[in-house]
């Protein structure tokens, strides 16, 4: 198993993308911290992995407070004894408006739960990874980090951070045994965040959702959606010793959407 002894903290962890993460990174024998705001789906994915014989935890918490990070950290060093990766995967899509209608209580909240988060999180493990030598620290970022959607500034802007934050966090802990990358998932119809902004996509647009997701898959290479056990598979890879010479990327997980 690619992940035995590690311990890994996986934010957002009780549905969609963060749930496909912790339970594969559980999978390959990693004890698990699920973090989220939401303590009846974190509960579960945690009961889900310590049934089929895994090792993990939930903690509610809000990621863009900074006492919040600090339990969630906390208690991944008192249950399992440290933090040897770090998945930064909270998030929600925010207004779906041009730019001009968002308001700024809308603007920073987005911006707190992505890019804040990450920081907040990525400030406190990275003490303890550099008096190990050791560490692995994932941003989920976005398509919509590298490409222009319209009505969605806040969560661009937020995703674009936090490939910046990827970058510069990956040079410092580059020579202190840490890597540091991002992925940038394209479309993953199946998760609540995804169905959601296609329904008020398709209200904006005048078409119903159905229409809506075939005329934008039609723009992915492959021709069709991701799904969330593909983003945790790259997301295996990139915080295994598999990857150990990668730190500082931005891996498109997006059925060729980026450059078609």
């Amino acid at each position: 198993m690619l992940l035995t002894g590690k311990t890994a903290v996986v934010t957002g962890g009780g549905r969609g993308i963060g749930r496909a993460i912790a339970r594969k990174f559980a999978r390959e024998g990693a004890a698990v911290v699920i973090a989220a705001r939401t303590e009846q789906e974190i509960e579960a994915v945690a009961r889900e992995i310590r049934e089929a014989g895994g090792r993990a935890a939930a903690v509610v918490a809000d990621v863009s407070d900074e006492k919040n990070c600090a339990r969630v950290i906390q208690a991944a060093k008192s249950q399992f004894g440290g933090v040897d990766i770090l998945v930064n995967n909270a998030g929600e899509y925010g207004p779906v408006k041009p730019v001009e209608e968002i308001a700024p209580d809308e603007w920073d909240r987005v911006i707190a739960v992505h890019l804040r988060g990450a920081f907040l999180l990525t400030r406190l493990v990275l003490p303890e990874m550099y008096a190990r030598g050791s560490g692995a620290i994932l941003n989920i970022s976005s398509l919509s980090a590298k490409a222009a959607f319209q009505w969605g500034s806040p969560y661009a802007a937020a995703k674009a951070g936090m490939l910046g934050l990827t970058r510069v966090t990956a040079a410092e802990a580059a020579r202190k045994g840490v890597r540091v990358n991002a992925i940038c998932p394209g479309p993953v119809a199946e998760t609540r965040m995804s169905q959601q902004l296609g329904r008020v996509l398709a209200e904006r647009l005048g078409v119903t959702p159905e229409e809506e997701l075939a005329g934008f898959l039609n723009t992915v290479l492959q021709g069709r959606a991701q799904t969330a056990d593909e983003i945790a598979a790259a997301a295996l890879f990139l915080c295994s010793e598999q990857a150990s010479a990668i730190t500082g990327q931005a891996l498109n997980v997006d059925g060729g959407t980026a450059f078609y």
